[in-house]
């Protein structure tokens, strides 16, 4: 199976972590630059063919609202737990509004989840 493409967008202009977790995992990660980043997910997931989308911000829904609205992505928001996105994930969702949380953790998780999904 070739390696997921996972853009993240981060309010706050972060994520570097949670790209660290995706390629550890087995994929390739965007990690969209500047504040607001999160608004410019749709937009980035498009122009690359991203198979997985993951937005950051206080609430954990601008970003994936704004993807979904945009290209009519799936898009579950407000996800505040590793479990939530990987649930997500397991439910076919493209993109995942989390809160705040830049963790390698969350990076690795969410691409195995990815993984093991597209094997069932």
């Amino acid at each position: 199976m070739d390696k997921p493409l996972i853009v993240i967008g981060h309010r706050m202009g972060q994520g570097k972590k949670i790209a660290a977790g995706i390629e550890k995992a087995g994929g390739v990660a965007i990690v969209i630059e500047g504040m607001a980043a999160d608004m410019k997910l749709g937009d980035v997931m498009y122009e690359n063919q991203a198979d997985l989308g993951l937005s950051f911000c206080g609430s954990g829904g601008a970003g994936a609202i704004t993807a979904a609205n945009k290209y009519d992505y799936k898009a579950k928001h407000h996800l505040r737990s590793i479990e939530a996105g990987q649930t997500a994930i397991k439910e076919g969702y493209q993109v995942l509004g989390f809160g705040f949380m830049d963790t390698e953790e969350l990076g690795m998780k969410i691409t195995e989840a990815f993984f093991a999904n597209k094997k069932a």
